[in-house]
């Protein structure tokens, strides 16, 4: 029966110690178990978990090593494993496996502690940190830095939908986000993104922008705020507003477009998935001409919304065709999915407001984004912190695979 000895490198980091250990290894044809490195701010963390056949002198094999080790100014401590011990690990790796993201402007040891021990508490074990964003200089002045680490855990817990708010209750009250999902083989193959336009992609609603042109701006919002926390159903305070738009000049349109403000990252995010071969979509229940011009202008391969009806150059109060609803939008995303070729597991879907919340329940990753508190509740996850592009750090990007 082999030998099974962890041993844990520590030090300044340097080319050449892991070459210089395993050659080592290598001369007395040592099994590599497990293996794993880590840098931090050039502090290197090595451990390697080896067999050492019956045959090898296991004492002159340490001693080498332990030599190597001075020479190279690394510390190293060796540890033996039961074959019990070993075997106990083997039989855990079929356990389930989450990933937890914790998103924020800046990330302090509060943040990371009240993840790991709520992951603690409901036995998930951690066997993985790692830091998605990039580094920020001490002397940085920006004010939209972006934060993010991502943790690997091990088990299944008791209760998930528990965990959630519980880790909805920490991100309210520090004021980050923390995302919980499953680590499978569809979290590392999304193909498809589609997204809700207004106070999504850009920050603001069309429908009040363009009630303020008419002169009825503070009414419409007021239906507007009550149809996004769900109090209203979207298709009834749709009718009302487009009620009072009646009468509203079309000229007003081209100018309402050019000064809409595009949302935080927004550029950054879609550049990117479209660079990597995602497909994007607007499912929106606001206008086609507003979303036809944030097609041309960023690319977006499929746009679905309301089509204005203009009559002698005036809005009418209504819209032509099928009204785009939360019904109507969970459709959409099915039959894109469907044309793409990929399953719903591989879909992402993002808004804000309540009739969002069919396409997000259906997506593989639903995230309501800055969205009111039901729809936060409600949606699997929610991203409140940061801007847009916060979500290529859910499907696992770092900073430095970006293509910005």
């Amino acid at each position: 029966m082999k030998e099974i000895i962890l041993l844990n490198i520590s030090g300044q980091d340097k080319p050449g110690v892991t070459s210089s250990i395993t050659s080592i290894l290598a001369q007395f044809d040592i099994d590599i178990l497990d293996i794993g490195q880590a840098v931090i701010h050039n502090t290197l963390s090595l451990g390697i978990l080896i067999g050492v056949p019956v045959e090898a002198e296991a004492s002159t094999l340490l001693r080498d090593i332990l030599f190597k080790a001075h020479e190279l100014d690394v510390n190293i401590r060796f540890e033996p494993v039961s074959g019990d011990e070993y075997e106990s690990w083997v039989g855990a790796q079929g356990k389930s496996r989450h990933i937890i993201t914790l998103l924020a402007r800046k990330v302090t040891a509060e943040h990371i502690g009240k993840v790991a021990q709520t992951a603690a508490d409901h036995g998930l074990n951690i066997d993985n940190i790692s830091r998605l964003s990039g580094r920020i200089s001490l002397d940085s002045a920006e004010e939209k830095t972006k934060a993010c680490v991502e943790f690997s855990v091990r088990g299944a817990p008791a209760d998930t939908a528990q965990l959630r708010e519980e880790f909805l209750r920490i991100a309210s009250d520090l004021d980050v986000d923390i995302a919980f999902q499953k680590d499978d083989i569809y979290r590392r193959n999304r193909r498809l993104v589609v997204f809700d336009m207004d106070s999504t992609l850009i920050e603001a609603e069309v429908i009040d922008e363009l009630a303020k042109e008419a002169g009825v701006g503070d009414q419409v919002a007021e239906i507007t705020e009550a149809a996004m926390r769900g109090e209203i159903d979207f298709t009834e305070s749709f009718k009302r507003r487009m009620a009072l738009l009646k009468g509203l000049d079309e000229s007003v349109l081209a100018d309402i477009a050019q000064r809409l403000p595009l949302t935080e990252g927004v550029e950054e995010l879609v550049s990117n998935l479209k660079a990597l071969g995602f497909k994007t979509a607007i499912l929106s229940g606001g206008f086609n001409y507003f979303a036809n011009f944030l097609q041309q202008k960023m690319g977006f391969d499929y746009v679905y919304a309301n089509d204005l009806e203009i009559v002698d150059g005036k809005v009418t109060g209504n819209v032509t065709g099928t009204v785009v609803d939360g019904k109507r939008k969970a459709e959409l995303l099915r039959r894109i999915a469907e044309k793409e070729g990929v399953c719903l597991e591989q879909t992402i879907a993002v808004g804000d407001g309540a009739n969002d919340l069919p396409m997000l329940s259906i997506a593989g990753l639903g995230i309501a984004f800055r969205a009111k508190p039901l729809v936060r509740k409600s949606a699997k996850q929610a991203i409140s912190t940061l801007g847009l592009d916060g979500i290529l750090y859910l499907i696992g990007f770092r900073d430095r695979d970006t293509l910005n």
